[in-house]
């Protein structure tokens, strides 16, 4: 059970990262209060939806599974086409993501060229082994990385603790108005796609009773993956909520703790990237694996598919990381404003 709960939460949020713009957009305390909020008027009702269809049928493919039964195949397959573009768009932007990071200490790497090119299809190539090595590998890697992600996340937290001042939570957003389509957009864009797990369940034992507990086990960890950290970061420090920018929890840490803390909380997000790069694309690949057993791909697909171990879609892994290198790495030069976690 504790890979799948870490591989809900790479699929849903990968960490704080990424909800700067909440407290930007709204102020601390109504940050504070929509991430307690939130996770249990949207999270908790879709993790239910999740659990009960996925112990229904308990099959590879979740929703495009439930589509199918529901409304016919055609259903099954625009959903499932759909999906499986957004996955493939989102995903692309993480080996970018880690080249940027990278470009801190190789410049190369960070301007456009062969050397940013290569650094994205290298690490591309790199995470995707995980995947063919089979979703066993792949979980308890995710689970690896998301306590190495966590980790300066709970010293900043303790080390908050003395200098936090409750007033903080309260300072209003001075000299214009709140924004609230981008707060409850960030609020959305950090808490969604729970469902993504339901495509996995084919491999998960006695998902009737695995797919409640995960689902519980990851909706608390995921509100409190964004509430204490936020919390900590807000209440010890005195930057306005115009300074909320992007990346500025690693900034945050390192007044907290210091320039090592803001070094590593800002390592974290390259790992939360590569955890969540390897989460999508296993929710992916199983997804196309339940679409062929449904005979809702092409015949070359559910053939080759079909002659690789039940365990590891090795088909529907190249599915995505063909179309990954060929139409969408060389549109993600600028990519900045388009993903989750800060550059």
């Amino acid at each position: 059970m504790i890979t799948l709960v870490f591989l809900i939460y790479f699929d849903v949020a990968g960490g704080p990262y990424g909800s700067e713009q909440a407290v930007r957009a709204a102020g601390p305390l109504f940050t504070l209060l929509g991430f307690l909020v939130f996770p249990l008027a949207w999270g908790v009702p879709e993790s239910l939806v999740t659990a009960e269809l996925a112990a229904a049928f308990p099959g590879n493919g979740g929703f495009v599974l439930w589509a199918d039964h529901a409304f016919g195949p055609l259903a099954g397959s625009l959903l499932g086409t759909w999906k499986y573009l957004s996955i493939v768009i989102n995903i692309a932007a993480y080996p970018a993501l880690v080249a940027d990071y990278l470009g801190g200490a190789v410049p190369a790497v960070a301007r456009p060229g062969r050397a940013r090119m290569g650094t994205v299809v290298g690490m591309t190539l790199l995470l995707s082994l995980l995947n063919y090595a089979g979703l066993s590998v792949v979980g308890w890697g995710a689970a690896a990385l998301g306590i190495a992600s966590l980790a300066p996340f709970v010293l900043m937290m303790a080390m908050a603790v003395p200098k936090i001042r409750p007033g903080r939570w309260v300072t209003r957003v001075d000299g214009r108005k709140k924004d609230w389509r981008l707060f409850f957009n960030t609020l959305f864009w950090n808490l969604n796609y729970w469902d993504s797990a339901s495509t996995m369940a084919g491999e998960v034992e006695r998902p009737e009773r695995t797919f409640p507990r995960a689902l519980t086990a990851a909706v608390v960890l995921i509100a409190v993956s964004y509430l204490l950290p936020l919390m900590a970061a807000t209440g010890a420090t005195d930057a306005s909520p115009d300074a909320w920018v992007n990346g500025y929890l690693a900034d945050a840490a390192g007044i907290i703790g210091g320039p090592w803390l803001k070094y590593w909380t800002g390592a974290g997000a390259v790992i939360s990237s590569i955890g969540m790069f390897e989460a999508q694309m296993s929710s992916g690949a199983f997804q196309l694996h339940g679409m062929a057993d449904l005979g809702l791909l092409p015949p070359p697909v559910r053939l080759w598919q079909s002659c690789r171990s039940h365990r590891n879609p090795m088909g529907c892994n190249h599915c995505i990381n063909r179309y990954h290198h060929r139409r969408l790495l060389p549109r993600f030069r600028q990519h900045r404003r388009n993903i989750k976690f800060p550059i």
